[in-house]
């Protein structure tokens, strides 16, 4: 075997991680970057009660544009790409997942 060929096998992708694992890091951080008008499209849907499907179509429309903008961007993929092979390369060198980094257990009870 070639020492090369284990870096690229560090950096292909399983179908899991192509389909399911990098959209959903992509929606995540696409809500984050679309915070505003998340925002605004809650707070109506909040004030509408049931007529939001009617009185709330702007800040929808809004929304969804701004989702929409962030999906379908290659470099917006190939960035969450990027982070989520960091991330991969760091569990397989750890085997801490980032969200257990986030819930650290007390010292002292």
């Amino acid at each position: 075997m070639e020492s090369g060929s284990g870096v690229e096998e560090e950096l292909q992708l399983r179908h899991v991680e192509k389909d399911v694992l990098i959209p959903k890091m992509m929606r995540d951080k696409a809500r984050e970057l679309c915070s505003d008008k998340v925002q605004a499209f809650t707070k109506c849907c909040q004030d509408s009660g049931f007529l939001m499907v009617v009185k709330c179509r702007e800040e929808n429309t809004a929304l969804k544009e701004c989702l929409t903008a962030h999906y379908t961007n290659p470099a917006f993929y190939e960035e969450c790409k990027t982070e989520y092979l960091k991330q991969r390369e760091e569990y397989r060198k750890t085997g801490i997942r980032p969200c257990q980094k986030e819930q650290r257990i007390p010292t002292s009870m």
